[in-house]
């Protein structure tokens, strides 16, 4: 195993103490470093808190600032933060008018957001995502995996927030843009959660796991590897075929699973693109990084959004955080 780390059990520590400093005028660090907060609260306004299991970064804290998150909780390496720590997210952040969660569908991050939604005294709702077409459930979920559609929920029910809706009206939208959105993943590569300090899976040289979760969990089917084209057009297919759509307009990410050079994430875009609109669907937003990672692995992953002119003119507005940064 080759990281950048100095020990497997402080490499999370180091890291948050890295991000804090590197973005003091966006976030600050918890106590223990239970969650990452925005410097600058807006009173009044609904605080957002999301978190799951590090090693997917900039997701959770690189989307906390101005138009995103209020807080977000990391866990472990691909282990879900505990209650403990989303309650001290809450207390720091709640000016009132109560939380809302935005979860990834994953058994242990839903039971511990759910334990701490029992334990505040805070209002608190939740949205829970669940883009994923790959497969119904998986090692880790009941149901569909919640994957980088997240980053989509996160940003438009942000904006959202910001304008001052009431938490009843932001979970009602957060809900609708996670119905309205689907992803598919494939891996070219396995990752190596520092711990375990060997590759989570293993695959040949000339093959690929369509329909891959963001931790290594198995996808629809393990299969030689293809043609970027022929890669999109599977997963393009897949997302679409869920949507059921065939016209308007749409947000079109390609996410990067944090091994794929950009060069190749650009051509996976402009594969997808012209898929998307092959099926009456204008693309009029994008969005192309790797900003859901699972550590180190190759491969990438396409999402789909619908938009009105209300999704996107709240995906357009003002946002600062780490990772995403515009019309400020």
């Amino acid at each position: 195993m080759k990281k950048l780390i100095n020990a497997s059990d402080t490499a999370l520590a180091e890291s948050l103490d890295g991000f804090a400093a590197s973005h003091a005028d966006i976030v600050s660090l918890g106590e223990e470093r239970k969650f990452v907060r925005r410097r600058a609260l807006k009173p009044g306004k609904v605080a957002l808190v999301s978190g799951g299991g590090s090693g997917h970064e900039p997701l959770h804290a690189g989307f906390v600032g101005i138009g995103m998150l209020d807080a977000a909780c990391p866990g472990q390496v691909f282990t879900s933060p505990t209650p403990d720590q989303i309650l001290a997210a809450i207390a720091a952040v709640d000016t009132g008018a109560g939380c809302l969660f935005i979860v990834k569908n994953y058994e242990g991050d839903v039971m511990n957001f759910e334990m701490a939604a029992e334990m505040a005294g805070s209002q608190i709702l939740t949205v829970v995502t669940d883009d994923d077409v790959a497969v119904e459930a998986s090692t880790w979920s009941t149901g569909r995996r919640g994957v980088a559609g997240t980053l989509v929920v996160e940003k438009i029910v942000g904006a959202a927030a910001e304008q001052n809706l009431d938490i009843a009206a932001l979970q009602a939208l957060g809900k609708a843009v996670n119905q309205r959105t689907r992803s598919m993943g494939v891996a070219l590569t396995s990752c190596t959660v520092p711990a375990a300090g060997k590759p989570t899976f293993t695959l040949g040289a000339d093959e690929m796991e369509m329909g891959v979760g963001i931790h290594g969990e198995p996808g629809r089917r393990r299969v030689r590897l293809a043609s970027a084209n022929a890669i999109a057009e599977e997963m393009v297919g897949a997302i679409l075929g869920d949507l059921g759509a065939a016209g308007g307009e749409a947000l079109l990410l390609i996410n990067g699973f944090g091994g794929t050079p950009a060069m190749e994430l650009y051509l996976m875009y402009n594969a997808a693109r012209v898929l998307v609109e092959r099926r009456g669907i204008k693309v009029t937003r994008s969005l192309v990084g790797s900003y859901v990672t699972s550590l180190e692995m190759a491969g990438c992953s396409i999402t789909v959004s619908l938009l009105d002119d209300e999704r996107r003119s709240l995906w357009d507005a003002p946002v600062n955080t780490a990772a995403l940064r515009w019309g400020q």
